[in-house]
């Protein structure tokens, strides 16, 4: 129908050349956010890759990502739903790096049919790690008791206000080593033959765009709008598909406008230094 009305349209008013949805998916990968502090997960992605995936015409979709990990989660849930909407509608997605596609940004890369990246950009990274703080000593300077009450021996396992215990760190270990097996099973099954007979590709080293063609983690060196009309032709156009706005201008998030203003201000604060803290020790390890 929509080509049918365009014919009917005088030609000057009529854009000539295939049009390439454009997903940017930028940030620090975390559950949460709102509409002062976006973040990148599921709830956020979701209606902006339905939008882009909806384009009939389209014959890919292009995703900017420029990201430095996070959850795996929010990440993996983020590649299956570009996974489940590229066969659905069947659609090439071609996946473009931006600074850094690293950890949990590179597993959502791994959703792409090809992988696209500049020369310096970073890329892999294929580890799990976890972080945090410990205070024992500060309590007691402070001259603060602190008094839990449990039901269960492990309720407080990690508590960063106790001692660190050797069984908590193995279990942590456990776990870390369940996600990083999954995360590898992903990048086999996507990646396949093309991977190098490397022995630190799934060691959590990260490399240059270069480096990263060499080992098999993308498929070649290149930008976003370069290679759209390489492949589809000087007037093939990007579309960037933009993020619903609100009542109030606002651009809207998976987060209700209630929701945020419902909250506590002073704990959104400290929620949202908390996050900024933990986002800004994200890109700060790839040197961002």
């Amino acid at each position: 129908m929509a080509g049918f009305f365009k014919r009917l349209m005088p030609k000057r008013f009529r854009r000539d050349g295939i049009a390439i949805p454009v997903v940017r998916l930028h940030g620090a990968i975390m559950a949460g956010g709102g509409q002062f502090r976006p973040a990148l997960n599921i709830a956020s992605a979701a209606p902006l890759l339905e939008k882009a995936f909806a384009v009939k015409e389209a014959p890919a979709v292009a995703i900017s990502i420029n990201s430095p990990g996070g959850s795996p989660v929010q990440s993996r849930l983020i590649y299956q739903r570009i996974r489940d909407l590229a066969q659905e509608k069947k659609k090439r997605v071609l996946i473009f790096v931006e600074d850094v596609a690293a950890s949990g940004g590179y597993m959502i890369a791994l959703a792409g049919d090809e992988i696209i990246a500049d020369p310096t950009s970073i890329v892999g990274s294929i580890g799990v790690v976890s972080g945090g703080f410990g205070f024992p000593e500060l309590l007691k300077k402070i001259g603060v008791e602190r008094r839990v009450y449990t039901a269960g021996e492990n309720k407080v396992m990690l508590d960063p206000f106790q001692p660190e215990k050797e069984r908590d760190i193995e279990f942590l270990k456990s776990l870390q080593l369940d996600i990083h097996d999954t995360f590898i099973q992903m990048v086999k099954a996507r990646r396949g033959q093309l991977l190098a007979d490397h022995p630190d590709v799934f060691s959590g080293l990260f490399w240059t765009g270069r480096r990263g063609l060499e080992l098999g983690l993308i498929d070649g060196l290149g930008d976003l709008r370069g290679e759209v009309k390489k492949r589809y032709g000087e007037k093939a156009r990007l579309e960037l598909i933009q993020p619903a706005r609100s009542l109030f201008g606002r651009r809207q998030t998976g987060a209700s406008i209630a929701g945020d203003i419902a909250a506590p201000i002073a704990a959104s604060a400290m929620a949202g230094l908390a996050e900024a803290v933990e986002e800004r020790a994200l890109w700060a390890r790839f040197g961002l």
